[in-house]
């Protein structure tokens, strides 16, 4: 099955060039239909000029961002240099805390 996404140019860019192991989302509705195997076509944001398919190799849910973030590494995100708070603060710029109640967290293993 294949998925859609948006995904901003940056970490676009790194999944390409193989620094980007690991997508964060929200896991909800949309999300939960995701299986190990699966397509995701990410479509760049906000050009929506390029596309680039991955393969889910792994999904692992958290009830929070912290716990996400506490587990694995920040270079498997292409943020290496960055600090607990910076990766929490940067995920709250995208989505809600409330959201983050509602529906817990996702990392999705990928492939390029």
């Amino acid at each position: 099955m294949i998925h859609q996404m948006g995904l901003y140019g940056q970490y676009f860019k790194a999944i390409i060039e193989g620094k980007k192991k690991i997508e964060v989302r929200l896991n909800d509705e949309k999300r939960r239909k995701i299986k190990v195997g699966d397509i995701i076509e990410f479509i760049k944001i906000p050009e929506q000029d390029d596309t680039l398919q991955v393969q889910v190799t792994e999904l692992r849910t958290y009830d929070t961002f912290k716990e996400m973030y506490e587990d694995i590494p920040f270079k498997e995100f292409d943020c290496p240099d960055w600090t607990i708070k910076e990766m929490i603060d940067g995920t709250y710029d995208i989505y809600t805390p409330e959201q983050e109640r509602e529906w817990g967290a996702l990392a999705i293993t990928i492939k390029y």
